[in-house]
């Protein structure tokens, strides 16, 4: 009914940079918030950034000045630019959104499979 496939994972040296992105399709009507959200292991999976239709990205602590997301609403994608990564940004990065399916009577959210990032030397 809906996919969101993400893509733009891989290893990187620290002090490096990846790009992600994420295209969501299927039946969908409308796309409220999209964002990427990281799990490492061993721990729990915890929000990177989001950003509602027509917003401004929010993010967490750890990565504000160094990520920023961005959506191409005309093409159901978003992304996340990553910069002067670290070896603690290593994780399984998961893209996650809000969407109402034609026909739908709610909001639902929907996740990707996750893309792996590794940062070491």
């Amino acid at each position: 009914q809906v996919q969101l496939v993400e893509s733009g994972g891989g290893l990187v040296q620290p002090g490096g940079s990846l790009r992600l992105s994420c295209v969501a399709s299927g039946s969908i009507f409308s796309i409220n918030s999209m964002g990427w959200y990281r799990q490492a292991p061993g721990d729990q999976r915890e929000l990177v950034a989001t950003m509602p239709y027509g917003g401004s990205g929010n993010y967490a602590d750890s990565v504000k000045g160094r990520f920023s997301i961005s959506r191409d609403n005309g093409k159901n994608t978003v992304y996340l630019q990553m910069n002067s990564l670290r070896p603690e940004d290593t994780a399984v990065y998961y893209c996650n959104a809000r969407i109402l399916v034609y026909g739908g009577i709610q909001w639902s959210d929907y996740w990707g499979l996750g893309t792996q990032v590794t940062v070491s030397s």
